[in-house]
C-alpha cells in the first residue's frame, strides 16, 4: 500500500506527492479558522461588488466613468483586492526593497513619500473603497496569524501567491451567490 500519488512517469515515487500533505493542505482551513474569515470576507466583496457594478454603470454619465464601470470594474477591483494581499502577505520583503530603494538617494525618497501621500490621500477620498481595504487587509493579517500560529510560514511569493488564489476563489464565490440569487428572484 502506497502512501503517495503518483504525478509523473510510472517509476514510484518519481514525483510523487504524498497523500498526507494532500490532507492537510485540505483541512487547513479547518485547523486555521481565520482562512475561513477570509473567504467569507472576500466572498461578500464579490457578492457586493456584483451588486454596486450594474448601479455603476447606470450612473455613469462620461465615457472614462463607462470605461471604468462598464469593462473595467471588475479587473480593477481584483487588482485592488491582489495588491492588499500580496502587501499584507509578504510586508517584511517589501518594506526592505522599499527601505533599500529609499536609502540610494534623496530624491528617490522624496518621491516615493509623494505617491504614497498621494496615493493615501486618493484612498481618503473614496472613503467606502479604503473601508473594503482595510476590512480584507486585516482579514488577510489575521490569516497569516493564524497560519503562523501552525508554524505555517511558507516563502513570501508562495504564500501571497496562495492567499491571492484564496480571496480571488472567495470574490469569485460572492459573485456566483449573487447571479443565483437574482437568477432564483427573477
Amino acid at each position: 500500500m502506497h502512501s503517495h500519488l503518483s504525478v509523473r512517469g510510472h517509476r514510484p515515487g518519481a514525483g510523487a506527492i504524498p497523500v498526507k500533505a494532500v490532507f492537510g493542505l485540505l483541512f487547513l482551513p479547518v485547523r486555521a479558522p481565520m482562512l475561513l474569515v477570509l473567504l467569507l470576507v472576500s466572498g461578500y466583496m464579490g457578492l457586493h461588488w456584483a451588486e454596486v457594478a450594474p448601479l455603476l454603470l447606470s450612473r455613469a454619465e462620461t465615457p472614462l466613468q463607462l470605461e471604468l464601470a462598464g469593462p473595467l470594474f471588475w479587473p480593477l477591483q481584483c487588482l485592488q483586492a491582489l495588491v492588499v494581499v500580496v502587501v499584507c502577505a509578504m510586508p517584511d520583503l517589501l518594506l526592505r526593497e522599499l527601505s533599500q530603494l529609499m536609502a540610494a538617494s534623496k530624491a528617490l525618497t522624496l518621491v516615493v513619500t509623494l505617491l504614497i501621500v498621494i496615493t493615501g490621500g486618493l484612498y481618503l477620498l473614496h472613503l467606502a473603497v479604503l473601508a473594503e481595504v482595510l476590512v480584507l487587509a486585516s482579514a488577510v493579517l489575521l490569516a497569516r496569524l493564524d497560519l503562523s500560529r501552525l508554524r505555517i510560514a511558507p516563502a513570501p511569493l508562495v504564500g501571497a501567491a496562495g492567499l491571492s488564489s484564496w480571496v480571488l476563489l472567495g470574490i469569485g464565490l460572492g459573485y456566483l451567490l449573487h447571479e443565483r440569487v437574482v437568477a432564483v428572484a427573477a
